[in-house]
């Protein structure tokens, strides 16, 4: 099973609210999940409530090998989770 890192869209229509997932790459956006590992509020202006992250989950998912969305990759790469750059070509292999 492989499994990625990524956003499951909540809330309602103009006003989205994301949670952060591990998921199985074959479900679709907004299916089953196997844990949920935080949440992002882009409207939320305090930056403090905007996201909160389980850090120790997510960096035990992304040592067994899951694969973070372009997207999540960004988010994990600005709160110092991840250090390195988005490679499109390793994404896809």
């Amino acid at each position: 099973m492989a499994v990625k890192i990524r956003l499951k869209r909540m809330g309602r229509r103009h006003r989205p609210f994301y949670r952060l997932v591990a998921i199985d790459k074959a479900k679709q956006r907004d299916g089953r999940v196997i844990e949920e590992l935080g949440y992002y509020d882009p409207i939320n202006k305090d930056s403090e409530k905007q996201l909160s992250l389980k850090q120790d989950r997510i960096e035990y998912w992304l040592s067994v090998g899951a694969k973070p969305s372009e997207t999540v990759h960004g988010i994990l790469r600005r709160n110092g989770i991840l250090d390195k750059p988005f490679n499109k070509v390793a994404a896809k292999v």
